[in-house]
């Protein structure tokens, strides 16, 4: 074990230096979830219901989290596929390092990544007017539970980037899965006012699970209630969850630990079965 994590730290060190050599990676990739929060919020946020889109842009935030996590966890497939391309792989299999070191270093350097990206959306998000009405407490939860899961889809999407011939393969695989699963979710709409079929498929996705427990522990998980706490409690009554979105945190952990049970040892075989073809 202590072999794994110091051979892990000097992988996530490699790829952190890359990403200081190559600042454009981390501006690009907060760009977009603050260009998601402006537009979002201000263009699309008149025609939620809620007057001035106050209640839109809080309703909207934990969403925008969500999205912006699992699209960031793409970001360690893209570079296994990319590192695969330019034959580093095979250099690290000449190096006397554990074998999941790669994939371990490579999955926490981008953990470390989406922790970055979360604090300047939060900074963006208090600027045009959110806030967190839970608690510090709670608050830190949701902010653990979506790392968490994001780092789960970064072994999923380690796995897949080990599969494919090309980081352009990767990318437009990856996009056509995961535009679809974050929007047919209660990210930027509420799922209740979904057709039938995509509401129920809405309620069992795991990207809804993980956005409603992030807004409940945020606190804006009837931000566009109006009436205040009684409106809040009137629409809790009338709203039929699924089972998952009723439990959404037990719900949201079980895939987590699924998806980690399944794909860490998965990915580690994938790789010491692909760097030796």
């Amino acid at each position: 074990m202590s072999t794994l994590l110091a051979d892990a730290s000097t992988i996530a060190r490699r790829n952190l230096i890359k990403i200081k050599r190559v600042p454009d990676l981390i501006v690009f990739t907060t760009l977009q979830p603050i260009m998601f929060i402006l537009l979002f919020g201000y263009v699309f946020g008149s025609l939620a219901g809620s007057g001035n889109g106050q209640g839109y842009r809080e309703f909207l935030m934990a969403g925008i989290f969500a999205q912006t996590i699992i699209f960031g966890a793409t970001i360690t497939g893209s570079g296994m596929a990319e590192d695969m391309q330019k034959g580093v792989i095979d250099r690290f299999r000449t190096l006397p390092m554990h074998p999941g070191a790669v994939l371990t270093g490579r999955t926490f350097s981008d953990l470390l990544n989406n922790v970055i990206v979360l604090i300047i959306m939060t900074l963006t998000g208090l600027a045009i007017g959110w806030r967190i009405r839970d608690g510090l407490l709670r608050a830190l939860l949701a902010y653990a539970l979506m790392l968490a899961f994001a780092y789960a889809i970064s072994w999923v999407m380690a796995y897949i980037g080990l599969k494919v011939r090309a980081p352009e393969i990767f990318n437009n695989a990856t996009f056509m899965i995961i535009f679809p699963l974050t929007f047919v979710a209660n990210t930027f709409v509420p799922s209740e006012n979904m057709p039938a079929v995509l509401r129920t498929i809405a309620g069992w996705n795991p990207v809804s699970t993980i956005t409603h427990a992030a807004r409940d522990n945020l606190g804006n998980l009837f931000a566009l209630t109006p009436g205040g706490s009684a409106g809040a409690a009137g629409m809790r009554e009338r709203i039929e969850y699924t089972w998952a979105l009723q439990h959404a945190e037990i719900y949201t952990i079980a895939w987590i630990v699924g998806l980690l049970l399944v794909f860490v040892p998965l990915s580690i075989r994938t790789y010491q079965r692909s760097v030796a073809r």
